[in-house]
């Protein structure tokens, strides 16, 4: 695989984008620090701020990053490839998220409603999946993205098909009225660019879900996006959606960042909405090679309705919440033989990338072999207190 160069994940714009982000620093006091970039440098600005959750809880959270001063950590491309090295050296990059909530949207896009509909009929046999993907388009009819989820068309396209045994519980997060939002991962266990990223030992059939994630502050209100990696195990939601836990939240399963994008006039959900994102996927082993793009404009729900059926007077998130918007691509290119579909192989890299938020970079590994995650809540706290007592 040809080396990535570090100015290729960086945003189109970034010299004008406000990007936040948290770095691993050796010292002063080992742990992480809260970092923004000004004019291609990478500037600490944990003196005036203790978490991303308190960055993004300020009012005007775009002036304060662009009045915070701080030690230069150097030049942003160094930092990401010290992100991208094996193994990675200090400073290097975190996931831009520590203590919210991460949470995920699912069958948002009439493509990835279709996947989960097979991966339930094939209860998890990837070699069932290319039979039942004709049958299930075949049954379904018409373009299901035309479809307004909850609307009279979908409650009609509901009552058709439960009259004929085909309805399903993708089917009714998918066009229904309620959307599925589930818990991707605990707070701070999400993993940055350039790390390797998790499947469970038990999955045969796998894949990366490239998608936007809305940083959202304590109030419900969207404060900027990223990137992430929302790595899937198809057979094994496929064999029960109750083992979603099993196949979502696992050990560096969740990938997020480089950097979070503060929405100022230059970007903002407006420009989420208009996304589309690329996907590449390049294996180590036998040369190959996967190529998709998502356009957010075909989303079925609008990004605003999926943060208000997260987050309201029915539930509420004090440290805020990092929101997976899901993803429309589900790969199925054979890779293993004739109608095997896609997997993972070890060592697969991954990019996930859109010109507005930069590339999102991690490689493929067993979450088994991969360190375990240790530094936890109390650990930050620890950490937090010693800097204070040393400030």
């Amino acid at each position: 695989m040809d080396t990535i160069a570090a100015s290729r994940c960086l945003p189109d714009d970034y010299q004008d984008a406000l990007l936040v982000g948290r770095v691993w620093r050796d010292s002063p006091h080992p742990g992480p620090a809260i970092v923004a970039i000004k004019d291609g440098e990478v500037i600490d600005i944990s003196g005036h701020v203790m978490t991303m959750a308190d960055l993004l809880d300020y009012p005007d959270a775009a002036s304060f990053v662009s009045r915070a001063e701080g030690e230069s950590l150097g030049s942003v491309e160094s930092l990401l490839d010290n992100s991208l090295a094996t193994p990675q050296r200090a400073p290097y990059l975190l996931a831009p998220c520590d203590v919210q909530a991460i949470k995920a949207c699912g069958v948002t896009f009439a493509v990835s409603l279709l996947e989960r509909v097979i991966e339930e009929q094939a209860g998890g046999d990837l070699t069932r999946a290319n039979a039942l993907r004709s049958e299930i388009k075949t049954l379904i009819g018409g373009d299901l993205s035309q479809i307004e989820p909850g609307s009279e068309a979908a409650l009609a396209l509901k009552a058709e098909l439960q009259s004929r045994g085909a309805w399903s519980q993708y089917m009714e997060v998918g066009i229904g009225t309620d959307a599925e939002v589930f818990s991707k991962a605990q707070p701070l266990s999400s993993v940055g660019f350039g790390a390797r990223v998790g499947l469970h030992p038990a999955s045969q059939w796998n894949n990366p879900e490239p998608e936007i994630v809305l940083a959202v502050d304590s109030q419900g209100r969207p404060r900027g996006a990223t990137l992430g990696n929302d790595v899937n195990l198809r057979d094994i939601e496929g064999r029960s959606a109750l083992l979603l836990g099993k196949a979502k939240d696992n050990n560096a399963s969740c990938a997020i960042g480089p950097f979070i994008r503060l929405f100022d006039d230059r970007f903002d959900m407006d420009s989420v909405r208009q996304a589309k994102v690329s996907l590449l996927i390049e294996g180590a082993d036998d040369g190959f090679k996967l190529e998709g793009t998502s356009d957010m404009r075909e989303i079925s729900r609008d990004p605003l309705d999926l943060v208000q059926q997260t987050c309201g007077p029915h539930h509420q998130y004090p440290d805020g919440f990092m929101l997976f918007l899901g993803t429309m691509f589900s790969p199925i290119q054979d890779r293993d033989g004739a109608g095997q579909g896609f997997t993972h192989h070890l060592d697969d890299r991954v990019t996930i990338s859109t010109p507005g938020l930069g590339a999102l970079v991690n490689v493929v590994d067993r979450s088994d072999r991969l360190p375990p995650w240790r530094y936890g809540i109390r650990e930050l706290y620890a950490h937090l207190a010693r800097r204070t007592v040393s400030a």
